[in-house]
């Protein structure tokens, strides 16, 4: 639907998003040892036994022999740095370089790991709740990207971003017209999904989970829905013109 470029909203209390910058390269590092054979030939059973499988995971199902690496509750974890293809990481770690760092920025290193995680968790159980009889992995961080997609819309709603809208047409937006149209489209998708597209739902519970958690894990001085910033822009208009903005 949109491709996100960039965005307005600086960063101010950290130096760098390291956080963000090492799970971009540790999803990435992954795909290109393990699953796209660029380094070494690819592990074709990576997805079974590192990807997140909800019969496996509520222990209705066990792996094959040999398949079975870690236990099944930690596949939650594993599961985000492996990705069906290219596109699929591509567009991850895009949404993660526009937004990843000013949710990191206004959480604060650690407890943007800990929101990480717990995003994981989140986005993991609804899609294995959502088809807790299947046998088909899931793989990839999109439960974490609608996280953070969730907690920058909390945070910055006001903030314009570039966008390529049907891949093609360049505009700039309110994050919160770009993220409100994401989350229609993410929520329609899980409500019609039929049983192969059920991972939707990691989407839907990523999302939620990140919009719990951003009111507890930021910043003090942080504000929610740019308060913040609009009251920067009232002094500034208020010292320039000597007015009220």
């Amino acid at each position: 639907m949109f491709v996100p470029l960039l965005d307005d909203a600086p960063v101010r209390r950290i130096r760098k998003p390291w956080v963000t910058y090492g799970f971009m390269a540790a999803c990435a590092l992954v795909y290109a040892v393990f699953q796209a054979g660029w380094i070494a030939p690819p592990h074709s059973g990576a997805p079974v036994s590192f990807g997140l499988i909800p019969s496996v995971l509520f222990g209705d199902a066990v792996l094959p022999a040999g398949y079975y690496v870690v236990p099944a509750w930690a596949t939650i974890v594993t599961s985000l740095f492996l990705h069906g293809g290219v596109l699929h990481l591509a567009g991850n770690l895009l949404f993660l370089w526009v937004f990843g760092d000013n949710v990191e920025d206004d959480l604060g290193h650690l407890r943007y790991v800990a929101f990480i995680l717990l995003c994981a968790v989140g986005s993991g159980l609804a899609h294995a709740a959502g088809a807790p009889n299947s046998d088909a992995p899931l793989v990839g961080a999109s439960g974490v990207v609608a996280g953070v997609v969730a907690a920058y819309v909390m945070l910055h709603p006001q903030v314009k971003v570039w966008v390529l809208l049907f891949y093609r047409l360049p505009l700039r937006l309110r994050a919160f017209w770009i993220i409100g149209a994401w989350v229609v489209f993410q929520a329609g998708n899980a409500l019609l999904a039929g049983e192969a597209m059920v991972a939707w739902w990691a989407h839907v519970g990523g999302f939620i989970t990140g919009a719990v958690l951003v009111a507890a894990l930021k910043r003090p001085d942080v504000q929610l829905f740019d308060k913040d910033l609009t009251a920067r822009i009232e002094r500034r208009a208020q010292a320039t013109t000597g007015k009220p903005a």
